[in-house]
């Protein structure tokens, strides 16, 4: 993906003495009294904003935080905290400006974060009057924040189409480059690892995998779907009838070349849905009609395992069963540690699967985390976000 890099920028000397606006992602988890739940995001864009500072650049930093309404600063939309807690991880002051559009003081070495980028009238609607405004405050716009990659928005995308320049920042041109590896140009084979509820919300992403991946493991609810699609019964688990065309549509196109859905052999089935309810292992053919699948047998996990070893490149969205429940957490946890024990490249995305990770301590083991939700999503959709499509045409 040809973009211009903020590094390289800076490694040249040119963000020296400049203006440098950087849409950053600080948008944390709080608690009911204001207070900052998790950090995670805000340590990641550090290193972007020390980038600049050490380039000798004025720099502007903005973020969304929760879903204000345009035009309404309220103290709780206020980036107040993440400021204060940027002021402790980096040891310095950092003043923060609301009404920041029409003008912003700021000097070579200096840093501020701008309040809340959704309270700015026109920003969700990528006005036109307003990202030519925010254009005018900098000389070099910097977008490092990919979790609103796939939003066209002011702060995400118009000041992109106005600003002297537009660059990725180290966060996205992160995200990028492990995409660009997983997905354009990925180590063979290449299993792509999808679990969640509901094959509906996830179906384009099922259809787009199918054409490109070598095997599609599925996982969840969207298992048991695929599951009825092949003549196993399900008993009362959660699926999606009205799908099984799309299902046996997905798993007949990747049969035509070579490829392969892994329909699990066996499950584990309860008969409530509870984290005390008893877990029986059943043949896939077995369940009975007041079960309930909660996860994938351990036959199946430890068959899905051993071809994980063997993967040139795996990409993971979503557990494979309720790994919240101690009795259901076996198939999930048999991906992960086959994903940790892997020597694929490997890319995961997706709340639950970072959770996933974090359960069972194998961040360090996975190729690339994702930061983005949407985003990473719309890409495994196959769809070429915004912010990569406008910084690709400033590139050129």
């Amino acid at each position: 993906m040809n973009i211009l890099r903020f590094a390289d920028i800076c490694a040249s000397g040119q963000a020296r003495g400049k203006r440098v606006f950087i849409r950053a992602d600080l948008n944390v988890p709080m608690d009911n009294k204001g207070r900052i739940t998790e950090d995670t995001r805000i340590r990641a864009s550090i290193p972007c904003i020390q980038m600049a500072l050490d380039a000798g650049a004025a720099v502007m930093v903005t973020s969304h935080l929760g879903r204000p309404t345009e035009g309404q600063l309220t103290p709780a939309d206020s980036l107040t905290p993440v400021a204060k807690h940027l002021e402790e991880l980096m040891n310095r002051q950092i003043p923060l400006i609301a009404n920041w559009v029409d003008g912003v003081e700021v000097q070579a070495g200096q840093l501020v974060l701008l309040e809340n980028c959704r309270v700015n009238i026109g920003e969700k609607k990528n006005d036109t009057t307003l990202s030519q405004k925010m254009a005018r405050l900098c000389d070099i716009f910097v977008h490092d924040a990919f979790g609103t990659a796939h939003r066209a928005e002011c702060t995400t995308y118009g000041i992109a189409q106005y600003a002297a320049t537009a660059c990725a920042g180290p966060l996205l041109s992160a995200e990028i480059d492990a995409i660009t590896k997983a997905l354009a140009q990925p180590k063979r084979p290449l299993v792509a690892i999808v679990g969640g509820s509901k094959v509906s919300s996830k179906l384009t992403i099922l259809q787009a995998l199918a054409r490109n991946v070598d095997q599609l493991i599925v996982g969840g609810g969207i298992a048991n779907t695929f599951m009825l699609a092949s003549g196993l019964p399900i008993g009362k688990s959660l699926a999606e009838p009205d799908l099984l065309s799309d299902a046996r549509a997905v798993i007949l196109g990747m049969k035509d070349r070579g490829a392969e859905v892994p329909i699990p052999t066996d499950v584990v089935t309860a008969k409530a849905f509870s984290a005390d309810a008893p877990a029986v292992v059943k043949l896939s053919k077995d369940v009975a009609d007041d079960d309930l699948i909660l996860d994938i047998g351990p036959e199946t996990a430890k068959r899905l395992a051993h071809q994980l070893l063997s993967a040139g490149t795996i990409v993971w969205n979503g557990p494979v069963g309720v790994f919240e429940f101690a009795a259901f957490q076996n198939g999930t946890q048999q991906i992960a540690r086959a994903i940790a024990q892997s020597s694929a490249f490997s890319i995961a995305g997706g709340g639950d699967t970072l959770a996933a990770i974090a359960k069972y301590g194998i961040e360090k083991q996975v190729g690339y985390i994702s930061t983005g939700g949407g985003a990473f999503l719309e890409v495994l959709e196959g769809k070429t976000l915004p912010a990569f499509e406008v910084l690709m045409k400033r590139a050129c």
